[in-house]
């Protein structure tokens, strides 16, 4: 095992990967921006390396501060969260050279997984299934060869990442000049890679993916799937483990394909193949996370299986001891982002001190969170402040729990996504899980006017009893 770990993160992630080193009894060292001072990470690491400002390319993003902070502290491995340079093979083979193990695939893997025109042809020759689309494009007329081809509604997708970035719809061969221009400029922007390809864009699907884990030698097996199709904008909001509303066939379908495709590419330790499913239960691959994803709590619920010890083991050499058929996926659970936005505002980000935050508890309930009252959201980051999960014996069950659960979060200082989610744990369409990914631009209005004016805290409706009041300071049981 190792004798140190670098958390190359921050936020909630970096507090779970602190978490589970200390119950593998493995001294921690978190990397932190100057920004990041004073996040619960870097108090509950054993010990903390400032590597720079709070800009992330000065920091999170600076490889050569990242392996100093690792050498100087005497770390042996590098667990690098999810995000920033997860999905960085340079990063990876630097490490080797400096005899520091990264915790994540091989750099060769990570490469061609973040390629996606290379993904989607690497997946289609081990037997998954893949939309009819492109490699790279050469120029605006390849594209629009291609599309005609294919064709429209296609969809422009860049070659160098993904959240989104770089992603546009074009219904006709008309907007193809001005879509190619714009989401080129965008994914040059993001991942300074103006390349882009394009695949065929079902109308309506649900995004579905599915969890695995495999050693260095040759051993994978999935940990079922997850439903994240409630995005904005490309961004997952609302994840469920596992996928409502699919046939046990389908499932099982899913969890094969994904571990025919990790076998193909020579895949170990853990990541997500991420699948379009249309309404008649076919699929498709779309795109593989080489890392452990935002949403992995919600499989760890269901399975009991923590990803990030296996992450730790499985890079240290440990053979994965788990076998498929041991894998049993008991209940529902389901996560909400709490963001530190204003969906009065277009989901502006909101930055500033937290005056008070209290958690949701209770059983079957999770919060990961590095934020505390007092603390203050700064501006250069994701806008994620909390993770709220909940387990339930069956689907019901959890949408009450996460009702309950958000009806007790109290965050009071920047405006959050508490009550826009409480709206949607309460919508007719969600209950009854009428999922896709056009769910939340298609209901957005009605659940965003819904949510304004509710402060975090307030209860569900539906839920019962009052709310009870926090005593005030210098009131009985107050502090003061």
């Amino acid at each position: 095992m190792f004798k140190k770990i670098l958390i190359a993160n921050r936020g909630e992630i970096a507090l779970r990967v602190v978490r589970a080193c200390r119950e593998l009894g493995i001294p921690s060292v978190v990397a932190f921006s100057e920004g990041d001072r004073d996040t619960l990470a870097v108090r509950a690491a054993d010990e903390a390396v400032c590597i720079g400002p709070s800009a992330p390319g000065k920091s999170y993003l600076h490889i050569p501060a990242i392996m100093s902070a690792a050498l100087i502290s005497g770390c042996d491995a590098i667990h690098p969260g999810y995000g920033f340079l997860s999905e960085n093979p340079y990063i990876g083979e630097i490490c080797a050279q400096l005899g520091v193990t990264f915790i994540g695939p091989a750099p060769s893997v990570i490469e061609r997984m973040a390629d996606k025109a290379l993904a989607r042809q690497t997946m289609k020759e081990a037997g998954l299934p893949v939309l009819p689309g492109s490699a790279a494009l050469l120029n605006e007329s390849d594209a629009r060869e291609r599309a005609a081809a294919i064709g429209y509604p296609v969809l422009l997708k860049a070659v160098g990442g993904g959240g989104g970035r770089g992603m546009r719809v074009v219904e006709s061969e008309a907007e193809i000049a001005d879509t190619y221009a714009v989401a080129s400029n965008e994914a040059r922007n993001a991942f300074n890679n103006a390349d882009l390809y394009l695949e065929k864009y079902l109308i309506a699907p649900r995004h579905v993916e599915v969890q695995v884990l495999g050693d260095n030698y040759g051993h994978i097996i999935h940990l079922g799937t997850r439903d994240c199709s409630l995005q904005r904008r490309h961004q997952k909001v609302l994840e469920e483990a596992p996928a409502p509303g699919l046939s046990e066939a389908v499932l099982k379908a899913l969890g094969t394909a994904a571990v025919k495709g990790c076998k193909h590419l020579g895949y170990s330790n853990a990541g997500t193949l991420e699948f379009l499913v249309d309404r008649e239960g076919a699929f498709y691959f779309m795109e593989m996370n080489t890392r452990i994803q935002v949403e992995h709590g919600v499989t760890e619920m269901v399975t009991g299986v923590d990803l990030v010890k296996w992450q730790i083991r499985i890079a240290a050499g440990a053979h994965l001891t788990l076998q498929q058929k041991e894998i049993r996926i008991a209940g529902h659970a389901i996560e909400c982002r709490i963001n530190a936005e204003d969906p009065a505002k277009g989901f502006l980000p909101q930055a500033g001190m937290i005056n008070l935050f209290l958690p949701p508890g209770g059983i079957g309930v999770r919060v990961d969170s590095h934020v505390y009252s007092g603390y203050s959201v700064p501006t250069s980051y994701d806008s994620l402040v909390a993770k709220i999960m909940v387990w339930g014996e069956d689907r019901t069950e959890a949408i009450a729990r996460m009702r309950r659960a958000l009806g007790e979060c109290i965050i009071t200082g920047p405006v959050t996504t508490v009550a826009f989610q409480q709206q949607i744990l309460s919508h007719r369409a969600f209950v009854q899980a009428e999922l896709d990914t056009g769910f939340l631009p298609r209901h957005m209005d009605d659940l965003v006017d819904a949510a304004i004016g509710k402060p975090s805290g307030a209860p569900d409706p539906g839920s019962p009893g009052p709310r009870i009041p926090l005593p005030a300071p210098g009131e009985p049981g107050g502090a003061g």
